[in-house]
């Protein structure tokens, strides 16, 4: 078994490929150790770029991951309209080995295909982008029933330790009827949020039902996963999905 990356436990159909990665298995030193895949947090650029080097070969990616500019959104681009550095919170692909890739360190990654195996989606979902609808933009781009759309949750910040403000609370609220479930008071102006019921309120919104993953916690699991909550300077992770080449 390879520490560097984990494969999703769903029934995804034959030919659809996903992985998350850990912290573990790169060269990237203290406060990104070990398999930093992120340029835009201060690591040695040399170093990253070898971790993302052997993340492709570790995982046997087809090619390499197509990497996006993350800022907190909801826009989603088709991986056919890829370029480097393009801002972009999700990618969507009906093209077999493009590699669509999110990383995070606490936000919510989700994985999406469908049955017949022939799109796939990844989606980053920090509590802006759940807020603002990106899974919903994300979900948009697939074409037929919503009911054949598989979902996975992957590591995120787990529900003890996702402390928010009274307004994110609030904000919620207001535009998802049901989101108060996913919160707990600590106080008159805090509150923990769980980020993977919220994730899961949503998708069954949209029609879809089946729904894997989401029992992680970055935050409490230092020695696996990137917790930018638990320590300011840190590495990322990254979660992928293709469809393989026939």
């Amino acid at each position: 078994m390879n520490d560097a990356f984990f494969t999703p436990d769903w029934p995804a159909p034959a030919g659809i490929r996903a992985c998350s990665t850990t912290r573990l298995g790169g060269i990237s030193q203290p406060p990104y150790n070990s398999l930093n895949l992120g340029l835009h947090v201060d690591d040695k650029v040399d170093a990253v770029l070898t971790n993302r080097q052997r993340l492709t070969e570790l995982a046997g990616l087809p090619t390499e991951p197509l990497w996006l500019e993350q800022v907190h959104g909801t826009d989603v681009i088709d991986s056919t309209a890829w370029i480097s550095g393009c801002l972009a919170d999700a990618m969507y692909s009906r093209q077999p080995d493009h590699v669509c890739a999110i990383m995070t360190a606490d936000c919510l990654p989700l994985l999406f295909c469908d049955t017949e195996g022939k799109q796939v989606a990844a989606a980053h979902a920090g509590w802006r982008g759940l807020l603002d609808g990106v899974l919903k933009t994300t979900v948009e781009q697939f074409h037929g029933e919503r009911s054949d759309i598989l979902a996975w949750l992957g590591p995120a910040i787990g529900a003890q330790q996702f402390e928010v403000g009274k307004e994110v609370f609030e904000a919620f609220c207001e535009r998802y009827p049901d989101a108060h479930a996913a919160f707990t008071p600590v106080d008159a102006s805090h509150y923990l949020a769980d980020i993977y019921l919220l994730a899961q309120q949503q998708l069954h919104a949209l029609g879809i039902s089946a729904i894997y993953g989401g029992e992680h916690c970055t935050f409490s699991e230092s020695g696996r996963f990137f917790s930018y909550r638990r320590d300011g300077v840190t590495g990322r992770m990254a979660s992928l999905i293709w469809i393989e080449a026939k």
